[in-house]
């Protein structure tokens, strides 16, 4: 696999750099800005990039705004991006329109080593990798605005897990159920969720872009900086393929 890192931290940078390495990657760039990423980038297309969301010289969103232009100029090229604390309205601009191939991820989730290498070569095969503790504040503020009013406490909590790249299996041992009740929830929320089956639909990922769409009103305002709720059970979240 090919990627390139766009990182200001020389330490995290060279850090990657060597896991990465370990791993059997080929790291093509490795850089400190996001001009200098897509300089790179324009040069040779990698497979995956991952991006740090604050990079030089404001060190407020330069490293979105250059994972944005990636997701517009260069579509194949999975993207992951890394961000010290929770921001929602980022998440939400990074996979409104394209949910495939693309990532977001807490720092402190690059320790865990076992499930940063699985978040990369989930997004490099085209799945959707999103950290628990962001889809719990999107959750959070989704319920607030009441789009998801409709939903059971269960079907909540399934979707929930959905958006964590569960599997109905892995579903039902976390909520404790039967793997035929997960279903029947899954099933209830694409019925209120108004998807019915189609040939070309991942209607799991629909579900997902769902709740993540009618978060983006909310969010920017006081949790989008700093705020950790507790962590729920897991290590990503992701939207897969598949459907019930």
């Amino acid at each position: 696999m090919n990627i390139m890192i766009a990182e200001d931290s020389v330490l995290l940078r060279e850090g990657l750099t060597r896991l990465l390495e370990e791993d059997g990657c080929t790291v093509t760039a490795a850089v400190g800005d996001g001009e200098s990423l897509l300089r790179a980038v324009a040069r040779i297309q990698p497979q995956v990039c991952v991006v740090d969301v604050r990079l030089p010289p404001t060190f407020t969103d330069e490293g979105i705004r250059a994972a944005l232009v990636l997701r517009r100029q260069w579509p194949d090229i999975a993207v992951l991006v890394l961000s010290q604390y929770v921001e929602e309205r980022y998440a939400v601009d990074l996979i409104a329109g394209q949910a495939r191939g693309v990532g977001y991820l807490l720092k402190d989730r690059v320790s865990d080593v076992a499930d940063f290498r699985e978040a990369l070569h989930r997004i490099a095969a085209g799945g959707t990798v999103l950290d628990p503790e962001v889809v719990t504040q999107l959750l959070l503020r989704s319920r607030r605005r009441d789009p998801l009013a409709s939903l059971t406490r269960r079907e909540s909590e399934v979707l929930a897990l959905m958006a964590q790249g569960r599997s109905n299996t892995a579903i039902a041992a976390a909520l404790m159920v039967t793997e035929r009740a997960v279903e029947k929830h899954v099933t209830g929320i694409f019925t209120k969720f108004d998807l019915a089956p189609a040939e070309d639909d991942h209607r799991r990922v629909l579900a997902v872009l769902r709740f993540l769409d009618s978060a983006a009103g909310g969010v920017g305002g006081a949790g989008a900086r700093g705020e950790r709720p507790a962590r729920p059970a897991g290590a990503r979240a992701s939207a897969g393929r598949g459907d019930v």
